[in-house]
């Protein structure tokens, strides 16, 4: 659950309903907005999300079926617009999709993959905001659990669960 940066909304994956719930605060209480949620594909199991510099779209990171689902703002209401793999084109093991980060400058989005042991990297076009696979890069570690973007932007840091230690990375703008 996060409170959007933007508005008074709050926002919550709710990976057993396949649902991204919408609220509104008001007076410390907590309430659904017109549009109560949006449904997402059956057993997607939206886990995490992130929101653009743009305050008109959110990426949310779909744990079962490694995907991420982008919603758009139109009005008073969410649509969504594109659902894009995660994972290599090929790919035939097992992974679940775990972090999701979006670059300060809203250029590049990044996702976690557990199983993969991979970082997603995709661009984010300039005005529709589709996300553009790049590719994938080895997280140097087993079961890539969360990651972090330094403040500056420069640097990540993703930390492999399962072999107990931390990649750092580069970031190349």
């Amino acid at each position: 659950i996060k409170f959007s940066p933007y508005s008074n909304q709050v926002y919550s994956a709710d990976l057993g309903t396949d649902r991204f719930n919408i609220f509104y605060l008001n007076n410390n209480e907590l309430f659904y907005t017109n549009q109560e949620y949006i449904k997402l594909t059956p057993g997607a199991g939206p886990r995490h999300f992130a929101f653009h510099p743009d305050r008109e779209t959110i990426f949310i990171i779909n744990e079962l079926n490694s995907t991420i689902t982008c919603i758009n703002k139109h009005g008073d209401s969410w649509e969504e617009f594109q659902t894009i793999s995660t994972l290599p084109p090929g790919f035939k093991g097992t992974s679940y999709s775990a972090d999701i980060h979006i670059s300060n400058d809203g250029r590049f989005l990044y996702a976690s993959n557990r199983g993969d042991n991979s970082i997603a990297i995709f661009v984010i076009e300039s005005t529709k905001k589709r996300l553009l696979f790049v590719g994938t890069i080895s997280t140097e570690g087993d079961w890539p659990r969360n990651f972090t973007i330094s403040p500056d932007g420069k640097f990540m840091l993703v930390a492999n669960q399962n072999s107990g230690n931390i990649t750092v990375f580069k970031v190349d703008p």
